[in-house]
């Protein structure tokens, strides 16, 4: 019978060998491929035709949303799972509303990882119990973990900067973990701040910070 072929995209490399190590160590499973980034990884699925594809969400370029769209877009067959730092339903939720059949923390991806990959290759969706908690909840409640419900109003990468505002970085740290320049992100800074109604920098911050708290 043959293997089930996985494209890894990351741009850690410690994230992309320890996820390929995992899988390559399963009968029935095999890495074709690790990308880097979104643009590199669209080439390899267009080229590669993989069973299943992990993606991250923070890369640069493009994010991982903007590659989800795109592969679901050219290649529906190709299932997603989206392997993120992010663990706010909210990226989630959007992740699953781009295309993917699941979701998983880093944290928990090298415990789970092959179960993730063997339900979402049998069509169904994956989820971490805490990410359904999350979820739920979010429907429940209306908002969910949500303290402030306008921050859907955000872009897929409008989202990504304001979160890592919240865990405590700065300008020039976002630029280089996004592959961004400092200006790009200043943009991205505000506009959030104009979306959500803010008027300082010190404002932005605080309201990035407590959100974060508030969803870890």
């Amino acid at each position: 019978m043959p293997k089930r072929r996985i494209l890894i995209v990351d741009d850690h490399p410690l994230v992309r060998h320890g996820l390929a190590e995992l899988i390559n160590n399963e009968p029935d499973l095999e890495v074709c491929g690790m990308a880097s980034d979104a643009r590199e990884g669209l080439t390899m699925t267009r080229e590669l035709r993989p069973d299943l594809a992990t993606v991250d969400i923070s890369m640069k370029g493009a994010n991982g949303i903007d590659l989800l769209k795109q592969v679901k877009s050219e290649l529906p067959d190709v299932a997603i799972l989206v392997v993120s730092m992010h663990d706010d339903a909210l990226f989630a939720e959007r992740a699953l509303q781009a295309g993917a059949m699941g979701y998983i923390n880093k944290e928990e991806a090298m415990d789970r990882i092959i179960d993730a990959i063997r339900r979402v290759l049998d069509g169904k969706v994956y989820l971490c119990p805490e990410m359904t908690d999350r979820l739920l909840a979010r429907q429940r409640e209306g908002r969910g973990e949500q303290p402030a419900p306008e921050i859907s109003v955000l872009s897929d990468r409008e989202l990504e900067v304001f979160d890592l505002i919240g865990r405590g970085l700065k300008t020039g740290q976002i630029a280089t973990k996004l592959k961004r320049s400092p200006k790009t992100i200043e943009t991205h800074r505000e506009h959030i701040k104009r979306k959500l109604g803010l008027s300082t920098n010190m404002e932005l911050v605080r309201r990035a910070v407590q959100w974060t708290l508030d969803n870890q």
